[in-house]
């Protein structure tokens, strides 16, 4: 884990980094009628609010495979990769892990007890361009 999760340049949470990716792959997955039926059902078969998600990965994960079975691994796999993309960090897979261990592995790497406590160093695609 790198210290560009702490540096402050463009400031954001890490929550809300996730909640955003979280959001996208699943649209783009999905689409948008797709993305609000799952959410509503984790939200009433789960008890987990959408803003919920990144404080309680493990629930957001056991709902999806609840609702898409072994279809939620692959879900989970590219917010993955999408969010560490959005990082500048490269996703690797590990031996027992599972999504929520990931998303904690990532607070942890900025010294964070939580997502929620947790900036991180976000380009604007203007940025990018210099």
């Amino acid at each position: 884990m790198t210290k560009r999760l702490c540096d402050v340049e463009t400031t954001g949470r890490l929550d809300d980094l996730l909640l955003s990716v979280v959001d996208e792959t699943m649209r783009q997955v999905f689409r948008e009628a797709g993305t609000e039926a799952i959410y509503n059902y984790i939200e009433n078969k789960c008890h987990l609010k959408r803003e919920e998600i990144a404080g309680k990965p493990e629930v957001f994960s056991a709902g999806l495979e609840r609702l898409l079975d072994s279809a939620a691994l692959v879900i989970e796999k590219l917010i993955l990769k999408n969010l560490h993309s959005k990082l500048e960090l490269k996703f690797e897979e590990k031996k027992g892990y599972e999504f929520s261990d990931y998303i904690k592995e990532l607070s942890k790497g900025c010294g964070c007890q939580s997502m929620r406590a947790c900036k991180v160093r976000l380009k604007t695609s203007a940025q990018k361009r210099r």
